[in-house]
């Protein structure tokens, strides 16, 4: 999963601020995330587990409302400028998508103050890590869709 942040900033970066921003912090989630899982790529991070899972959460209630509320919405508004009719049809599956997974996301911020134990923690965090998998892959697509497509044709044009 981490690999694929790194991927996705290789194809995305430097295309736009408000898109390098976001994927930073996707890439911070997830080194947040690894370290709680014990697959902490960095191996330097002590924080309890408690503290961790606290910033976790906030991270990802952050990023996923930074998704809506700015993303989004910018990568729809560039697709109108362009007059992108196919691609603004063909992002309504993925929004809805995105909204279902946004659900889970917020599920487990909810859940998050109520897990009894580590085993429960552990199988907690193992679906948030599916959920976030499949949300970044359905963001990465709508990237292609309404902002790559349109980078040739604008040249220096950039989101935000």
């Amino acid at each position: 999963m981490l690999e694929g942040c790194k991927s996705a900033k290789e194809r995305w970066g430097g295309v736009s601020d408000l898109i390098d921003g976001w994927l930073n912090e996707r890439q911070n989630m997830l080194v947040l995330y690894c370290s709680m899982t014990g697959a902490d790529p960095q191996g330097d991070d002590s924080r309890p587990l408690q503290e961790k899972l606290r910033n976790f959460c906030q991270l990802l209630v952050d990023y996923v409302s930074a998704g809506h509320f700015e993303i989004y919405e910018q990568l729809e508004q560039e697709a109108v400028e362009f007059g992108d009719k196919d691609a603004l049809a063909s992002s309504q599956q993925l929004f809805k998508a995105i909204q279902k997974n946004t659900g889970a996301c917020l599920d487990f911020n909810d859940s998050c103050e109520t897990l009894g134990n580590i085993a429960e923690l552990q199988a907690t965090l193992s679906m948030i890590g599916e959920t976030l998998e499949e949300r970044f892959s359905l963001e990465d697509q709508l990237i292609a869709m309404l902002h790559n497509s349109h980078k040739d044709e604008a040249g220096e044009y950039a989101v935000g």
